[in-house]
């Protein structure tokens, strides 16, 4: 697991007649280690921003970003990505697509196998290990990009948008099972479920107040600037859309984007 910091990040765009376009201003953030936090804003705050400035991606103009204590100066192994095309290979099996980062890491070929069907298998995948990304549901594709991330079993997995391509009754089954992995690892961690903290872009209210134990509400645009921080207890309840506590927290999270 890891604990990211942000102590007053911000960043500028270089143009073209010498000036800067600035994209984000003073952000700071302290996520705890195995919690799910969400990036929430409305589109050119400057989330995606943040999000490639924590992979090591993209480098800050001021301030400093720390993972575990230290400070973020490149791409780290321990950390993986999911972008909003879920980045699947499509000359590429889905097996050969999950397999990816093993073969990277050089892992023998045995072991690759088994590990990358023992996941394939629990993430419901295992009968389509010989399909390719166009023959998949875009429930399916999602579920490929977060087993392929979860193959080199990081400690920090970032999604910018992750479900943001999938239909409204599609997206809910792919949070639900988001929850459902986190639950499975907290409950039974082995060498493939370990726990990670999660770092999530979304547009989505609901979306943030559903998965999230913490949301960060970024505002403004040129530059972005964070709003608030709203902390949640409310555990890993699947069916927690369905309380009134659901629908009165993202009253409150509305209300702070209108302001």
């Amino acid at each position: 697991m890891s604990e990211v910091i942000l102590r007053s990040v911000s960043l500028s765009y270089p143009l073209a007649d010498g000036e800067t376009l600035p994209a984000l201003d003073g952000i700071c953030m302290d996520i705890q280690s195995g919690a799910v936090a969400a990036l929430l804003g409305p589109s050119g705050c400057g989330k995606t921003s943040l999000i490639h400035i924590i992979a090591g991606l993209q480098r800050q103009s001021s301030g400093e970003v720390t993972i575990d204590g230290q400070a973020v100066k490149g791409v780290r192994k321990q950390t993986a990505v999911i972008f909003q095309d879920y980045g699947l290979l499509p000359w590429k099996t889905v097996f050969a697509n999950a397999e990816l980062p093993l073969r990277l890491a050089h892992i023998p070929k045995k072991e690759r196998t088994d590990r990358v069907r023992r996941l394939l298998e629990e993430f419901q995948l295992g009968r389509f290990c010989e399909q390719y990304p166009s023959q998949l549901s875009g429930g399916m594709k999602q579920r490929l990009a977060i087993a392929r991330a979860l193959m080199s079993e990081p400690d920090l997995l970032l999604m910018d948008e992750p479900f943001s391509s999938l239909d409204a009754l599609s997206r809910e089954e792919a949070q639900r099972f988001l929850l459902s992995i986190r639950q499975t690892i907290r409950q039974k961690p082995t060498r493939e479920k370990r726990r990670f903290t999660i770092i999530m872009v979304t547009h989505s209210i609901e979306e943030a107040v559903y998965l999230a134990d913490t949301v960060f509400v970024i505002k403004g645009k040129n530059p972005g600037a964070m709003s608030a921080r709203i902390d949640y207890e409310k555990g890993m309840d699947v069916d927690f859309r369905k309380t009134a506590a659901f629908y009165e927290q993202c009253g409150i999270v509305r209300d702070m984007l209108e302001q």
